[in-house]
């Protein structure tokens, strides 16, 4: 065609403008085709991680004008259509490249990637629901970046004791230490902590503040006196007479006393002050022997006769009788006369407060006798009188006689 237009064209033209004629032609073909390229684009918004872009493209699909434009697409990332869809006018196109996070519950890693715009948006696509007393890190609002760590700690019950008060409090899990600083607990000087500071909070815990408190108590104290014994040869063995009674003293003592949540838990003597001085008792003991009545009570009669002996006191007594091989028993008197050897003595035992050691007496039925000594089961108006054999013993048995105490 351009041939034929050359041979038309150079039988009315000259050689000069035949030439103006082509480059003419060559420029508007040109623009022509330009123009037409131009009019077969397509007007697309491409939106790349957030940042639109408006372009015009050729591309027939939405996989061919992400190729066109370099952007290799996975299938963790979102895209707004499917890679197949046809490329229209005005399309807005939005890709977004999945990232990857650590996700750390209760120390429990997990490595995931997401899509989302923040971190409580990880979160609802991961069906985690938080409590006021959870503690995530960082904060809910924070933009999801590539790598990004998010820390989770599930808050748990744990029971305080803080002196006498208990009460559930929520905890994540820390030491023992930063629990008490989430609880604006403070420990003083001596108080302690159970378990230590260093120790792990766990769901279940108990965590014991023991509150200590040193206070010196005063108090007054008696002090006993002590009883010093003198052997006095001028009274009878088995009597004793006070020389001097005996009188307390009285001290001050000063303890530091340890209260734990109020109740004492120990008690140390750190000072004694003397405020009167203890004044011993003494006491005289007789040494001196008193011989038994060994002859016959005829004869006993006429010594009390020509001694002029009257009758102090008369009353009615529950007598027994014993020997000297009783069980338990010495064969010596309380004043220390010895029955085994003088088998024939006249002698009974008393209670002293009725009847005193040493005194002669008279015994319906036994006769003249001396209260030489004394017995255990001996109290109040009792007698136990004295016989060389068992047989006399038991033939005496229980009776109530009538006593005389002899001056």
């Amino acid at each position: 065609m351009l041939k034929n237009v050359k041979k038309l064209l150079s039988k009315s033209m000259s050689g000069k403008r035949l030439v103006i004629f082509v480059t003419s032609f060559v420029a508007f073909s040109t623009v022509i085709g330009f123009v037409a390229y131009k009019s077969t684009q397509a007007s697309v918004s491409l939106t790349v991680d957030g940042q639109k872009v408006d372009i015009n493209t050729h591309a027939k699909t939405v996989g061919d004008l992400l190729r066109r434009e370099d952007i290799e697409v996975s299938k963790r990332d979102y895209l707004s259509h499917s890679l197949s869809a046809q490329v229209t006018e005005n399309m807005n196109v939005v890709w977004k490249p999945a990232k990857s996070v650590q996700l750390v519950v209760d120390q429990q890693k997990k490595n995931i990637w997401t899509t989302a715009n923040t971190v409580q948006e990880v979160l609802k696509d991961q069906k985690l629901e938080l409590s006021k007393h959870d503690q995530i890190q960082p904060s809910l609002d924070t933009a999801i970046k590539q790598d990004l760590a998010i820390e989770i700690d599930k808050a748990f019950q744990v029971t305080l004791n803080e002196g006498e008060n208990q009460q559930q409090v929520w905890s994540t899990s820390t030491t023992v230490a930063d629990f008490l600083e989430q609880q604006e607990i403070k420990l003083n000087n001596p108080d302690r902590v159970d378990p230590s500071l260093s120790s792990q909070v766990t769901p279940g815990s108990v965590v014991n503040v023991i509150r200590i408190k040193k206070v010196t108590d005063v108090v007054e104290e008696p002090v006993d006196y002590a009883t010093v014994t003198k052997n006095d040869p001028n009274l009878e063995k088995g009597k004793e007479k006070v020389i001097q009674k005996g009188q307390q003293g009285r001290v001050t003592k000063h303890y530091e006393v340890t209260l734990e949540n109020g109740k004492e838990t120990s008690r140390k003597l750190v000072k004694t002050e003397e405020q009167q001085e203890s004044k011993d008792k003494i006491l005289a003991i007789g040494s001196k022997i008193v011989k038994p009545v060994t002859q016959t009570a005829a004869k006993v009669d006429r010594q009390v006769s020509r001694s002029n002996g009257s009758v102090a006191k008369e009353f009615t007594v529950n007598s027994t009788a014993y020997t000297a091989y009783c069980n338990g028993c010495s064969g010596k008197t309380r004043t220390g006369f010895d029955l085994r050897a003088n088998p024939n003595a006249k002698v009974i035992a008393v209670d002293p407060n009725v009847i005193p050691l040493g005194s002669k007496v008279y015994v319906e039925g036994y006769g003249y006798a001396v209260a030489a000594d004394t017995g255990g089961a001996i109290k109040g108006n009792k007698i136990d009188v004295f016989f060389p054999d068992k047989s006399k013993a038991y033939k005496w048995g229980r009776r109530t006689v009538k006593i005389k105490v002899l001056n």
